[in-house]
């Protein structure tokens, strides 16, 4: 079993929703580790800049990042179930803007 608090962190283009090639390594590992330990659960953070738009956009393609990373991992044989997502916009502590965290929480 894995420590609590594990981040793998996921970076996405500024403008876009859609998984890079650049996060596709990150995303694997994330998924064989949930296939192997089925009490391991991740909470999907979400993150996205709003230097042109509204924070209101910003939190809404936050959310399509972290619906898209959820997507994938169900594609792997992850549930749902196991996954929360949440859309942060631009609030953000550390790091860059643009990506999704998905922390696990056993």
């Amino acid at each position: 079993m894995l420590n609590d608090g594990k981040l793998f962190r996921i970076p996405f283009d500024a403008t876009s929703s859609d998984i890079p090639d650049a996060g596709q390594g990150q995303l694997a590992k994330l998924a064989q580790l949930m296939k192997n330990d089925s009490t391991i659960r991740v909470q999907l953070l979400g993150y996205a800049g709003s230097t042109k738009d509204s924070a209101s956009k910003a939190r809404r393609l936050s959310l399509f990042r972290a619906l898209s990373v959820r997507t994938y991992l169900m594609k792997e044989g992850i549930r749902s179930t196991r996954m929360d997502v949440r859309a942060l916009g631009n609030r953000v502590e550390d790091g860059t803007l643009d990506r999704v965290d998905a922390l696990i929480r056993n």
